[in-house]
C-alpha cells in the first residue's frame, strides 16, 4: 500500500497536474517536465520527485481526460433517440479534442501515456460500439458503419482541428455536418468500397502511425 503524501508534496503534485493540464491542452504533449516545473512554479527537482519521467506525468493526467470521453459517451446511450445519441457522441467528443492538443495526441498514438492511459482509451471502445450498433439496429446509419470508423473518423476531423486551430477552430463543424450526412443510410447508394477496419488491423495500423 503507498503512503499518502505529505501536505505540502501533494501540493505540489495537484499543482504540477494543473501546470501540465494547462499546457498539455495549448501546446500537446511535446512539452517538458521542465517546462511543466516553470509553469507550476516548483524546481525541477520537485518535479521529478513527483514524476519520474514525462510519460509518467502524462499518464496521471490523461487517464481522467480520457475518462472524460468514456463519460460522455455513456451519457449518449443514455440518449433515447439512436441518431441524437451517435451525433453527441461526435459532438461533444470532437469538441474536447479541439480544446486539448494532449488529449488528442494522447487518442492517436500507440505510445503516449503508458499502459492506463491505453487501458483507459480502450474502455470507451464498448460503448462507442453500442452507439453504433443501436444507430444501425434503428436503421437511421449505413447498415456497413462499423465502429472501427468512429476513431478513424474522429482521427480524419482532428486533422481539420489541427490545420485551422489558430484562423478557424470552429472549422471542424463544417466538415463535421458533411461526414454525418454521410452516415445516413441512401437508397440511391451503394456499398462502401472498402470494408471496415477489424479490431487487430486497427490496432496494428496505430502501432505503425507516425504523425
Amino acid at each position: 500500500m503507498t503512503a499518502p503524501l505529505r501536505a505540502d508534496a501533494e501540493r505540489n503534485r495537484q499543482r504540477l497536474l494543473a501546470a501540465a493540464k494547462d499546457l498539455f491542452a495549448t501546446e500537446g504533449l511535446d512539452v517538458t517536465l521542465d517546462d511543466v516545473a516553470r509553469h507550476a512554479g516548483v524546481g525541477t527537482g520537485t518535479a521529478y520527485r513527483r514524476f519520474p519521467n514525462k510519460d509518467a506525468l502524462i499518464d496521471a493526467l490523461m487517464v481522467d481526460r480520457i475518462g472524460e470521453l468514456a463519460q460522455i459517451a455513456r451519457d449518449c446511450l443514455e440518449d433515447p433517440d439512436p441518431w441524437a445519441g451517435l451525433t453527441g457522441y461526435f459532438d461533444r467528443a470532437l469538441a474536447l479534442q479541439a480544446s486539448d492538443r494532449g488529449l488528442k495526441e494522447v487518442l492517436f498514438s500507440s505510445g503516449r501515456g503508458r499502459e492506463r492511459s491505453n487501458h483507459a482509451r480502450r474502455a470507451i471502445a464498448p460503448v462507442v460500439t453500442k452507439l453504433v450498433e443501436r444507430a444501425r439496429e434503428a436503421g437511421v446509419v449505413r447498415d456497413d458503419i462499423d465502429t472501427s470508423d468512429v476513431p478513424l473518423i474522429n482521427f480524419m476531423l482532428n486533422t481539420i482541428v489541427d490545420f485551422s486551430r489558430d484562423i478557424e477552430p470552429d472549422l471542424y463543424k463544417r466538415y463535421l455536418a458533411i461526414v454525418l450526412d454521410g452516415l445516413r443510410p441512401r437508397r440511391d447508394l451503394g456499398p462502401l468500397p472498402v470494408e471496415a477496419l477489424k479490431v487487430q488491423a486497427f490496432q496494428d495500423a496505430m502501432a505503425r502511425w507516425k504523425p
